[in-house]
């Protein structure tokens, strides 16, 4: 079980849940540590106060704010932790939101609340339940690592989750992002939406989401600690250029997304062929057009032409 990272109450109208907060990810990277090359011994950072010019011990060090380059305002962590704001020993609920009208760049970190002891389960309940019904999420607000925050409360199973969330002016602008101005069809769009199609899964599970840097990785380990030869690296998928017909790899690309799921990709599929069919329609409407046109006035013309050959006898006698 995970430990405990921070302790309060959730606060609902004038109703108080204490809860615990537990982290609800876990970090499966592998980590390293820094070696001295020449004979592999670790390498550390050691703490050195600047006036004494010795290292000190961790029970030495505290916080401070440097008021000026002479003037330190020692902060410790009792002082922190008495700040006089509401929100420093609770989740304060300000309103509720369907979880759609939030945008996820604003979303952080999430962690499980836990009910603090029997008193605390049955309004812990009631909040769960009244979440999961009202198809809505809880925004609060939090004093937590020396700053206050926005929150967001959802349900994840039989769990209430806390998600650590930015506060709006600290999404960044992306207006100087935007991409130049291009003309993309409809037909191209609907290539690009039948690609969707063909990739959406109903579940982030399968070999393709899986940490395979992380496999790799401890391959590597594994054959240098036993001093064999390393794994070799697969070759990588030549870059295809630029690309100039944007329909063609569209096509190429759901033929692919076929084939990975076992799906029978025929000679080509709608995505290439019918935009194309439905763009030569057009042309062969209009060409069809312009040939009655020619024949009506080609057949004007005789007639003219025939009165003019009538004609022509008695004008040149």
């Amino acid at each position: 079980m995970p430990r405990s990272i921070w302790s309060g109450a959730i606060s609902f109208g004038l109703v108080t849940v204490p809860v615990h907060v537990v982290s609800a990810t876990e970090d499966h990277s592998v980590r390293f540590h820094q070696y001295h090359l020449d004979d592999m011994a670790r390498v550390r950072v050691r703490k050195f106060c600047e006036v004494e010019d010795r290292e000190v011990r961790q029970d030495e060090i505290g916080k401070g704010f440097e008021l000026t380059k002479t003037q330190v305002i020692p902060l410790t962590d009792q002082d922190l932790r008495n700040l006089p704001l509401p929100t420093a020993k609770a989740l304060e609920i300000h309103g509720f939101v369907p979880l759609e009208s939030v945008d996820v760049l604003r979303i952080g970190e999430g962690y499980y609340l836990q009910p603090d002891g029997p008193v605390a389960a049955k309004p812990y309940e009631l909040l769960r339940r009244a979440l999961a019904r009202s198809s809505r999420v809880a925004v609060t607000k939090f004093a937590w690592s020396g700053r206050e925050r926005l929150g967001l409360l959802r349900v994840r199973e039989d769990v209430i989750v806390l998600h650590a969330m930015r506060w709006p002016d600290e999404v960044r602008d992306p207006s100087e992002l935007y991409p130049p101005a291009a003309d993309v069809s409809d037909a191209e769009i609907d290539g690009a939406v039948e690609l969707i199609e063909r990739m959406t899964t109903d579940r982030l599970e399968g070999p393709e989401f899986v940490d395979h840097y992380t496999e790799a990785l401890e391959k590597v380990i594994e054959a240098k600690r036993e001093d064999r030869e390393l794994p070799e690296a697969p070759e990588p998928e030549q870059p295809a250029g630029k690309v100039l017909d944007l329909m063609a790899a569209l096509q190429e690309s759901v033929d692919k997304a076929k084939a990975s799921r076992g799906e029978d990709t025929g000679t080509h599929a709608q995505v290439h062929e019918m935009p194309t069919k439905k763009t030569a329609r057009t042309p062969a409407k209009k060409t069809a057009a312009k040939k009655t046109t020619t024949k009506k006035t080609a057949a004007t013309k005789k007639t003219p032409a025939k009165k003019t050959t009538a004609r022509k006898p008695p004008r040149s006698a």
